[in-house]
């Protein structure tokens, strides 16, 4: 005989009941998709805006500078492309910048630590002089990058001192060193990429190079398959265990919107956008920046390190009394900032064919903090994703590109990158007096 009897609620369902959708993630009020929809709305209401306002100004970019864009090229295969490769160092830059901005501090000497990174490969991989091989020279440059994270996370931790004049001193000093190691070798200060050598095409094609319109759907595959089998997994555990899981109808969407924007970028990439001949296939800095990002999203949002630095942004000194060893999570968000730069470093010699004195790191400092935040993660410490850097990077890397396309001065670049940044922060200081 079947029983009629309700069934009892679960651990989630009952608490969810308790709690003001207002306060918490969605994904703990809501059991179906009506209800899930229905807290993100009332979360934007109460100022938990998210990615929205960065969602909207990239769409406005992509409307504004289509429309105006001579001939409308813009939105063309080569364009996007372009507009890819242009912002890969911003949106690395960026989410090395997260780590320190998580903690409510900063990191001013990203743009030099990354170049001189990227100088070390450089010099190493010359067939005349050192003759390295790529991986070795690869290694040796995040070692470098590395080393110094944790001494300016050493001098900031241990001695107590202002992360601001640690890193802006920091950002001095690796300028000159710099030029010191751009000094080395018979290139007049030059070091070029250039050549048939094969550790030099390596680094070379970091961000020139491209795989073939296969195996670029090929990767698109199996990444699908592999992260929507993980997703589903997880969120069904979580869910059969009366754990906090989204419902099955937003986990299938979420897998099913990755598994569109990855072909649509698979799509665009493989379209022909050489003139003469034929070049088309995903660049591989675009599988570089897409690892970056998988990998500190999976540590900055499933792991105990990555609580720890939510927790410390939020409130060092409770974070403190709950046992965190504070001094040491964020020398390490400092090492973990400098290796990140270190990799947009070499993307930005692999952009350059090479190395120079001109390499403005102060400017790129900047962009990084501006794309950062851009992007959605907050001045205060506490707030912020992987993503947001991403998103950030796209946003600058679009102004740029639009800008050129119209043939404007580089000073009205910097004017409107500028005011978008007043009007980031802005949202995110209204946003948390809403939420007071």
């Amino acid at each position: 005989m079947t029983s009629t009897e309700p069934r009892p609620p679960s651990t989630q369902e009952r608490a969810a009941a308790e709690l003001d959708p207002a306060l918490v993630p969605p994904v703990v009020t809501a059991q179906t998709l009506r209800q899930y929809i229905h807290a993100q709305v009332v979360r934007l209401r109460s100022g938990e805006s998210g990615v929205l306002p960065v969602v909207l100004g990239l769409l406005a970019i992509v409307i504004v500078f289509q429309a105006v864009s001579p001939g409308h090229v813009f939105l063309s295969a080569g364009n996007v492309v372009n507009l890819f490769l242009q912002s890969a160092v911003f949106m690395v830059l960026a989410m090395a910048e997260i780590f320190t901005l998580l903690l409510g501090d900063i990191d001013l000497s990203t743009g030099y630590v990354g170049a001189v990174g990227g100088v070390i490969a450089v010099q190493l991989v010359q067939p005349a002089t050192a003759g390295w091989p790529w991986w070795a020279a690869i290694a040796a440059a995040l070692l470098a990058c590395a080393a110094i994270g944790a001494l300016q996370g050493t001098l900031i931790t241990r001695l107590r001192l202002p992360a601001f004049i640690v890193t802006l001193g920091g950002l001095l000093v690796f300028n000159g060193v710099l030029l010191i190691i751009l000094s080395l070798g018979p290139f007049s200060g030059y070091p070029s990429l250039s050549g048939d050598d094969a550790d030099l095409r390596v680094l070379y094609d970091l961000m020139w190079g491209h795989v073939t319109p296969l195996q670029g759907w090929l990767v698109l595959a199996a990444f699908v398959a592999v992260f929507g089998v993980t997703t589903y997994r997880r969120d069904a555990r979580r869910r059969r265990s009366g754990l906090v899981a989204a419902p099955l109808s937003v986990t299938l969407i979420k897998i099913a919107s990755v598994a569109a924007a990855g072909a649509a970028v698979v799509a665009v990439c493989n379209i022909n956008r050489a003139a003469l001949g034929t070049l088309a296939g995903v660049p591989w800095a675009i599988f570089i920046v897409l690892g970056v990002l998988a990998a500190w999203t999976v540590l900055l949002q499933r792991s105990r390190f990555g609580r720890y630095i939510y927790a410390i942004g939020g409130s060092p000194e409770a974070a403190r009394r709950a046992g965190v060893d504070v001094r040491s999570v964020r020398t390490w968000a400092f090492v973990l900032c400098s290796v990140t730069a270190g990799v947009a470093g070499l993307l930005y010699a692999s952009y350059l064919g090479g190395m120079s004195n001109n390499v403005n790191g102060g400017q790129l400092v900047l962009y990084a903090v501006a794309a950062a935040v851009i992007g959605g993660t907050s001045l205060f410490g506490g707030r912020g994703k992987a993503m947001h850097g991403v998103l950030g990077g796209l946003v600058i890397g679009g102004i740029y590109n639009g800008m050129y396309l119209e043939g404007l001065a580089v000073q009205w670049e910097f004017i409107v990158t500028g005011l978008v940044l007043i009007a980031a922060v802005t949202v995110d200081a209204l946003s948390r007096r809403r939420r007071g």
